[in-house]
């Protein structure tokens, strides 16, 4: 991995190349890394909507480190409109999925949210799961 420097120089814009390239032949790792990259503007000037781009698409994977940063996004309003139902939505497939880190985010956004988002928020949910994360 070029961006942390494991064996070779650390090169953020080389790391971009390769996420690039391996992300544009959709594998969900290195669109997750790529969006990452994007998002904290290392190699690249940051660009919330293309991290949010890169995301999505693994994301759709099932690619569940993006599952949880998509909901990042959508809970910060970067490169989407802030979205706390959405966030939610992504955050509660991505604890469903396994990721274990979803606790303080979810407790942010229930406490931010009324009874009706919270249920709508976990029927988009199912039903996202239900389409294999497709076009959530």
């Amino acid at each position: 991995m070029y961006d942390y420097g494991r064996g070779v120089p650390q090169n953020d814009k080389t790391a971009v190349r390769w996420y690039t390239l391996a992300a544009e032949q959709g594998f969900a790792e290195a669109q997750n890394d790529l969006g990452a990259m994007y998002h904290y503007g290392k190699g690249v000037d940051q660009n919330h909507n293309t991290a949010v781009k890169w995301y999505t698409l693994a994301a759709e994977q099932g690619f569940v480190g993006a599952q949880y940063n998509l909901s990042i996004q959508y809970a910060l309003g970067q490169g989407v409109t802030e979205n706390y139902v959405k966030a939610h939505m992504w955050a509660n497939i991505a604890r469903y999925n396994g990721y274990e880190n979803t606790k303080k985010l979810m407790e942010h956004l229930v406490a931010s949210m009324t009874q009706e988002q919270i249920a709508k928020s976990q029927d988009l949910a199912q039903e996202c799961v239900d389409k294999d994360y497709k076009g959530c």
